[in-house]
């Protein structure tokens, strides 16, 4: 193609301030009453109230999103959306709250069942405002057109994917993460890592994303471990956060690749956070795919100054090690053993992982059902 296209929130809001800009963009859209989608984490954590003692309008709450939200709870929400009269959603969450909003959303006006709209570019339009204040630096949710959910039926990750799930605005503080545990703020923050590498490598890579996945890249490296290490150090938190931001940017626009292919049936079958199946998966894929993209995950050894040489595929092997030891400093699980997946699930695991085509169209290699069961076998 001769052209591409920049898809991303409508308006970005970001910096230690950027929560005092709620209620003037509830005001924008003459919001009488919001729907709050959020979860127990954020409520108990009382992250929650820096949301509700700015509004000014009335509201209701739907705080039961899962850690992997599933395709019951759309409706749960569109159901409070319409009892309680609500006009607008606004998402207070992480990953989790942020992808059920965006379905609310969307799909509150629409006819027909929720699965009907599973796929790519299956939603024809979004009429209710949409403004979303992220709580974890990682998934990018906040600005992509993104919505992964959980078919309990199937045991599988599905998505909807769709320009109308971008959110009007997007709010991005990094005082909303400073309660994040430690585990949860290491899983999100290598789940935006991996966006950025995937998006580094991607066969739909552009000069613009790969500018913010390098840049991505480098702040995580740098500061997620201070974040881990020290939760109120603010400046950690506020790096991570447009790290995680531009990351979103760098993968709704690039598209990631096998990591998040292979990771989808550990979270659908296995109920493993997204985080810690992307982080299981990272070091193993980006091993296997070397051999389609050995220069780009140089240059990637080379940015994060490791111990490089001129040979391309001996740097890739150096990145590959340092996100093995990356992982482990952070204490995320490095086996597929940790969560009891044994040898004889594998075939299951691949066989539903090659169906995510979605995602393995935009890797640098192609992979067998084969390759798939044996990088699986090296993460167990």
């Amino acid at each position: 193609m001769s052209y591409s296209t920049f898809k991303s929130a409508n308006k970005l809001i970001t910096g230690q301030m950027a929560l005092r800009s709620l209620p003037e963009a509830l005001e924008t859209f003459n919001s009488s009453k919001v729907l709050i989608v959020t979860d127990q984490g954020v409520v108990k954590s009382g992250t929650l109230h820096k949301v509700l003692d700015l509004l000014t309008i009335e509201y209701s709450i739907f705080d039961e999103i899962n850690p992997e939200p599933e395709l019951e709870q759309v409706q749960d929400g569109i159901n409070i959306y319409h009892s309680q009269q609500c006009d607008v959603v606004l998402a207070v969450g992480g990953g989790s709250a942020l992808d059920i909003a965006k379905c609310v959303a969307a799909l509150a006006d629409q006819p027909g069942d929720i699965r009907d709209f599973l796929g790519v570019d299956k939603l024809q339009s979004r009429n209710i405002p949409l403004i979303v204040v992220p709580t974890t630096a990682g998934t990018g949710s906040e600005v992509t057109n993104v919505a992964i959910l959980s078919d309990t039926e199937n045991q599988m990750k599905q998505g909807i994917v769709s320009e109308y799930l971008l959110p009007d605005v997007a709010i991005v503080s990094p005082y909303m993460s400073i309660s994040c545990p430690p585990s949860v703020t290491a899983a999100s923050g290598v789940d935006a890592l991996v966006h950025a590498l995937e998006a580094y490598i991607s066969v739909n890579h552009t000069e613009i994303t790969d500018a913010l996945a390098i840049q991505a890249i480098e702040l995580i490296v740098k500061y997620l471990p201070q974040a881990y290490a020290l939760p109120n150090n603010l400046i950690a938190r506020e790096k991570m956060a447009t790290a995680s931001l531009m990351a979103g940017l760098a993968f709704g626009n690039a598209g990631v690749g096998a990591v998040h292919a292979l990771a989808y049936p550990l979270g659908g079958k296995y109920k493993i956070p997204h985080g810690v199946s992307n982080a299981l998966m990272l070091p193993h894929v980006i091993k296997w795919n070397v051999l389609g993209c050995a220069e780009r995950l140089s240059q990637i050894a080379v940015l994060l100054r490791l111990e490089v040489t001129n040979n391309h595929a001996d740097n890739a092997d150096v990145l590959v090690k340092f996100l093995h030891k990356f992982c482990e400093q952070l204490n995320i699980p490095a086996k597929l053993s940790h969560f009891g997946i044994q040898r004889e699930d594998i075939p299951d695991l691949a066989s539903e992982a090659i169906k995510v085509e979605r995602l393995l169209k935009n890797n640098p290699r192609v992979f067998s059902l084969k390759d798939i069961e044996a990088i699986y076998e090296q993460a167990l």
